[in-house]
């Protein structure tokens, strides 16, 4: 039997391969993603389109999982993430991030029903408006 730890972290593979469909079979119906901007995006179906979006944005998007900390099915993951804006790669690197973050998942019926992250975006921000400028 999969632990709540074991979905989170099936789901973060699923992030990591960018396998939306996986991501999706692994999402209540009435899934909630709240992103570090206090965004939110409620339903499995609009989830999925938000996924598919941002791996346009970041192909290369990846969470390096550290640390876990689990309390009844709310699982909470400590790391990072990192990723190329655009896959647009230049000599210097200089599209490509890396940040401390964390994530909470709560599981419901062997799914994420709530998905939150935590981290401080200014530098993909910063790189987003730069290379934007530059298109």
């Amino acid at each position: 039997m999969k632990t709540y730890t074991d979905i989170a972290l099936e789901y973060v593979e699923a992030i990591n391969n960018a396998n939306v469909d996986k991501l999706y079979s692994l999402m209540t119906d009435n899934h909630l993603f709240i992103d570090a901007h206090d965004n939110n995006v409620i339903g499995r179906n609009d989830m999925k389109q938000s996924w598919i979006d941002y791996f346009k944005m970041f192909p290369d998007y990846k969470i390096e999982v550290q640390d876990i900390l689990e309390k009844d099915n709310l699982i909470c993951l400590l790391g990072y993430a990192s990723g190329t804006y655009k896959n647009l790669k230049n000599n210097e690197n200089s599209n490509y991030w890396r940040i401390p973050a964390a994530w909470t998942a709560i599981i419901k019926d062997n799914q994420v029903s709530k998905w939150q992250v935590y981290a401080d975006n200014i530098i993909v921000m910063d790189i987003i408006n730069r290379v934007d400028k530059c298109i």
